[in-house]
């Protein structure tokens, strides 16, 4: 029997149990050459001192869904047509605009998966993230640039004192994701919602940003929302997990269970296309084709195109995201056979 189509957040406790919620959001943009359906009826929660990982390939609404949570949305053409966006019980969709940049500021923050792009190039960095303070907290420049040199210090910047006055080009990349993460950091925030922060940098590297992030959030209790394509990342930091396909949550689940035992195809999929140094010598399986356009969603099932199980059920009906288990939930019409494949 089909369950109501829900998710953690919507379903697990009443609005406001949750640090984060996100409840049914769904963003559209209007082009010239049709709507893009970027993020579709998303629901999932966040709790504190928990870290969530949002999984898929690129252009599944990831990133997406996390500019609508933090209001930087290009408005037009992007559009929020349905959803709540829940801080601590209170709908920030619902806030006058200068209470949302305030709660998002300060309650809420990002770090940018392109720090040299996300970073003003004509600026020191120390000046940037000093900004947070004297916008936010009113301090006067030298207390402001005095609190920079300190959450660079923080972030484990070496030289911290002596480097504010630099540029970001004047830091590699691993250094200018540190500064990236100190001014997300800069006030506090309840949660950081981390868009790829591991992109571009080699995998030394990758697990020093991971690891300060996992040390940060150890230190204050915030909840890290990290999005990634990285499996081995969300292995190694995640508690739970929503996979993300065509603009919708397909499968949802603790980390555990859903690597060892995924409920939706294209999980099953991303697992099988893993290395793995127990399979030396044999062949991976790669997910055949690409993701669909989201300005033409195909009919039913987005994903049986691609999936190896797919009927004339798929191609003609869009599956629900129903209970499978506890705290298990797929969007597929064959989900009690995956997960027992």
């Amino acid at each position: 029997m089909n369950l109501p189509l829900t998710e953690p957040g919507a379903a697990d406790g009443a609005p406001g149990d949750h640090l984060l919620e996100v409840d049914g959001l769904s963003v559209e943009f209007r082009t010239d050459h049709g709507t893009v359906r970027a993020v579709r009826d998303v629901s999932w929660h966040l709790d504190k001192g928990e870290t969530l990982a949002i999984l898929g390939e690129s252009g599944s609404g990831k990133s997406v869904s996390a500019q609508a949570i933090m209001g930087i949305l290009d408005s037009p053409p992007a559009r929020i047509t349905s959803g709540e966006i829940r801080f601590n019980g209170t709908d920030l969709l619902t806030l006058p605009a200068e209470e949302q940049r305030a709660m998002r500021g300060e309650q809420v923050s990002m770090v940018f998966q392109d720090a040299l792009s996300a970073l003003n190039p004509v600026f020191t960095v120390g000046s940037q993230i000093a900004e947070m303070f004297r916008v936010h907290r009113g301090t006067s420049k030298k207390e402001a640039m005095d609190k920079a040199a300190e959450l660079m210090d923080r972030v484990r910047i070496p030289g911290a004192r002596n480097r504010v006055k630099d540029h970001p080009h004047q830091f590699s990349g691993g250094m200018r994701q540190r500064v990236m993460i100190a001014m997300a950091l800069a006030l506090d925030p309840a949660v950081i919602i981390a868009d790829e922060p591991t992109t571009a940098l080699d995998v030394t590297v990758q697990a020093q940003i991971i690891d300060l992030l996992l040390d940060l959030q150890r230190e204050n209790g915030m909840g890290i929302v990290l999005i990634t394509h990285d499996l081995g990342v969300v292995a190694e930091t995640a508690d739970r997990v929503g996979v993300m396909y065509a603009g919708r949550i397909v499968e949802t689940g603790s980390i555990e269970e859903v690597f060892s035992r995924p409920a939706h195809p294209y999980t099953a999929g991303l697992m099988n296309s893993i290395p793995r140094v127990d399979q030396i010598g044999s062949r991976l399986s790669p997910i055949v084709g690409s993701p669909p356009s989201l300005a033409a969603i195909p009919v039913g099932c987005a994903f049986h195109p691609r999936c190896p199980r797919a009927v004339d059920l798929c191609r003609s009906e869009d599956p629900r995201l129903v209970e499978v288990g506890p705290g298990r939930r797929s969007a597929c019409h064959f989900a009690k056979d995956v997960l027992d494949a």
